[in-house]
């Protein structure tokens, strides 16, 4: 029953014959798992998405992702690192560990920005992954203190020029940022049955800024835009391949029906995504820009 309700969910009539055989974990979250500690992201939808992506991580290709965004940015040891968009600390402990760089979260979630400074602390990354919470709608970072900054969709509809310029106060002269952000061509229509839809499930309203419009509000900010990529693609295929790898091992499980209900609520919004990126209405794209002198 839960294999066929994500199957239906996610747009296949049946498992898809060339799911990889690798070890993934339990897509199906712990009974005893709260419900009430958070309204947006409750623990069980954090177990199922850590399920999908990686411990750490609420988006797809997890760790690998992160690592390709930060590579162009040639982090060393003696460097710092803005990072918008630390879910549950993934992110920032990740491009640590790999870079040796010093980086300082941002999650506007308080629920999460807590359990990431946690797992921080166990890991012992308390200092060199720390994480902060911050107001999406009054964004405000230390001034001119990081070299290079690095954002993941952290609009969710705010407003685009206050955010981007609180990032470019906040990197020192020539301070390299990738930002990934989704965009419309197009205003979405809020009383649109598949935009109402997507908001809802994703918990944003509809408010989605064109491509040129961060482009050129980067360039006003006298950022050097160097690369403006769609990475849709690479998106929903790294979002299905998620799904597949963790869904098809619950073959042999045998959930409850309120880990069922956990699980498809968690593929409901994806679905909701994957709808308006197929048809061109939503598109997800990475930026990379020096800031000026």
């Amino acid at each position: 029953m839960l294999l066929d309700s994500v199957w239906t969910l996610l747009g296949w009539r049946s498992p898809p014959a060339d799911i990889p055989a690798e070890p993934a974990p339990s897509l199906v979250p712990d009974v005893a798992l709260a419900e009430d500690d958070d309204p947006v992201w409750p623990s069980a939808r954090i177990s199922v998405a850590e399920a999908l992506w990686g411990e750490g991580f609420l988006f797809p290709g997890g760790g690998p992702e992160v690592v390709r965004l930060a590579k162009p940015l040639g982090l060393t040891a003696a460097s710092s690192l803005l990072l918008i968009g630390a879910g549950t600390g993934g992110p920032p402990r990740r491009i640590a560990a790999e870079f040796g760089v010093w980086v300082t979260g941002y999650e506007a979630n308080q629920r999460l920005t807590a359990l990431a400074n946690e797992r921080s602390q166990r890991a012992g990354q308390g200092r060199r992954a720390q994480v902060e919470h911050w107001d999406p709608l009054a964004p405000k970072f230390p001034r001119r203190y990081f070299h290079h900054g690095m954002a993941i969709e952290p609009l969710r509809g705010a407003n685009p020029e206050p955010f981007l310029a609180a990032a470019a106060q906040a990197l020192k002269p020539e301070g390299q940022f990738v930002l990934l952000e989704m965009v419309a061509d197009r205003p979405l229509d809020p009383l649109d049955p598949m935009v109402a839809s997507w908001s809802r499930l994703e918990h944003r309203p509809a408010m989605v800024p064109s491509e040129l419009e961060i482009t050129n509000i980067l360039a006003r900010l006298r950022f050097d835009v160097r690369i403006v990529e769609d990475v849709s693609h690479r998106h929903m295929e790294s979002a299905i391949h998620g799904w597949r790898v963790a869904v098809q091992a619950l073959a042999g499980a045998h959930p409850s029906l309120r880990q069922i209900a956990v699980v498809v609520h968690e593929a409901e919004p994806w679905l909701a995504r994957f709808r308006l990126m197929r048809v061109g209405r939503l598109r997800l794209v990475r930026w990379h820009a020096i800031g000026g002198g």
